[in-house]
C-alpha cells in the first residue's frame, strides 16, 4: 500500500445542473460530495463538495488503461502513485453561481462536464467556463458525459457542438473525453489528461501562511455530552506557507458585529489550530495545494452554516 500523501492540487468540476459532477467525482475518487440533507432531497450540489482522490500509474499497462486509482494493478502488482488531488465539485444551478465562483477561486484547473443528451451549450456550462476564463484558469479538460444514453450519431453531432462551443470560448486546445460516470468508462483517460494537461503549481512553502476559505462548519452532533464537544472547522485551500498543529491563526475580516450607533464593523478572529485534516486521514501539518480542514478552538457557533466562508486565514498578526 501507498504512503497517504497531502494533495498537492485543486480541480474544479463544473458544469450545468444534472450533467453528473457529483457522479463523475465519486468515479474518480469514490465519494459521493452531496452529503447535506437538502442536497440529496433536492438531487444537486448546493455547497461546494470536496473529495480527495489519486492518480497512479501501472507500468505494465499501456496507455491510457495505465492510470488508474487504486493501489493494484489489474494483475495484482502495486501501482505507483503518481500525485493525490482535491476535487471541488461546484453547484450548476443558476442561482448557486456565487457558491461555485468562490470555488473557482481554489482551483488551478477544471473538468468542465457537458452531457451528451443536451444540446451544448447550456446556460452554466456557458456561465461557468466563462468564470474559468475571467480568474484566468487554463488548464481545462472537458468530459463529454452520459454517452451510455444516446446513440452513436447523437454522440458525434454532440462532440461537435462541444468543440464549437470550446473555438468560441478560447479552449480549442482543451481535450474532449468521452465518458460514462456512472459506468466508470473511460475514467482513466481522464487521470491521464489531468496528468499530461495540469501540473502543480509551484508553491512557496517558506512564506507566510495564507489560506482561502470556501466553507466552515460544525461537527458536533446533538446530544453530545459538553466534556466531547470540540471547536468549529474551517475548511479551504493553503495557497503559501505551511500550518501546523498549534499554530495561532488569525481569520480576517472575521465576524461582522452590529454596533450601538445603528453601523456595523469586523472584528477579526484569533484561535488555534487543533487537528489538521486531508479528506478522512489527519496530518500535523498542512502544505500548499489541496482542500484542508482546520479543526479550532473556535465556538461552533462562529463555523456554523459557512459563516466564514471568503474569509482569509494566516499566522496571528500576520495576516494581510
Amino acid at each position: 500500500m501507498w504512503k497517504i500523501t497531502q494533495p498537492e492540487i485543486n480541480i474544479g468540476v463544473v458544469g450545468h445542473v444534472d450533467h453528473g459532477k457529483t457522479t463523475l467525482v465519486q468515479a474518480l475518487t469514490g465519494i459521493w460530495t452531496a452529503r447535506h440533507s437538502m442536497e440529496l432531497r433536492r438531487s444537486m450540489t448546493i455547497k461546494l463538495g470536496y473529495a480527495d482522490g489519486n492518480i497512479a500509474y501501472c507500468e505494465g499497462l499501456e496507455e491510457p488503461e495505465a492510470y488508474t486509482t487504486s493501489s493494484r494493478c489489474p494483475d495484482n502488482t502495486e501501482s505507483k502513485l503518481l500525485r493525490r488531488v482535491s476535487y471541488v465539485d461546484s453547484p450548476g444551478h443558476e442561482t448557486l453561481m456565487a457558491t461555485m465562483l468562490s470555488g473557482a477561486a481554489l482551483m488551478d484547473g477544471a473538468l468542465l462536464v457537458i452531457a451528451a443528451n443536451e444540446p451544448c451549450p447550456q446556460p452554466q456550462t456557458r456561465e461557468h467556463l466563462m468564470a474559468l476564463k475571467l480568474i484566468g484558469i487554463k488548464n481545462v479538460v472537458v468530459i463529454q458525459n452520459k454517452i451510455d444514453v444516446v446513440s452513436k450519431e447523437r454522440a458525434v453531432e454532440s462532440y461537435k457542438e462541444i468543440k464549437s462551443f470550446l473555438s468560441e470560448m478560447g479552449y480549442e486546445k482543451a481535450p474532449v473525453i468521452p465518458v460514462s460516470a456512472l459506468h466508470g468508462v473511460n475514467i482513466d483517460a481522464i487521470l491521464m489528461a489531468i496528468q499530461k494537461t495540469m501540473p502543480t503549481p509551484e508553491r512557496n512553502p517558506n512564506a507566510d501562511p495564507l489560506m482561502f476559505v470556501a466553507r466552515s462548519f460544525e461537527v458536533n452532533k446533538v446530544g453530545t455530552p459538553a466534556r466531547d464537544l470540540v471547536g468549529g472547522v474551517i475548511g479551504g485551500s493553503l495557497i503559501q506557507g505551511v500550518i501546523r498543529i498549534g499554530d495561532e491563526i488569525e481569520i480576517k475580516p472575521g465576524v461582522r458585529i452590529e454596533r450601538a450607533d445603528g453601523k456595523s464593523e469586523y472584528i477579526p478572529l484569533i484561535t488555534r489550530v487543533t487537528s489538521i485534516r486531508f479528506g478522512n486521514t489527519e496530518f500535523n501539518e498542512a502544505k500548499p495545494g489541496g482542500l484542508v480542514a482546520l479543526g479550532t478552538e473556535l465556538d461552533p457557533f462562529l463555523t456554523k452554516a459557512d459563516k466564514l466562508v471568503g474569509n482569509i486565514v494566516g499566522r496571528a498578526g500576520r495576516t494581510p
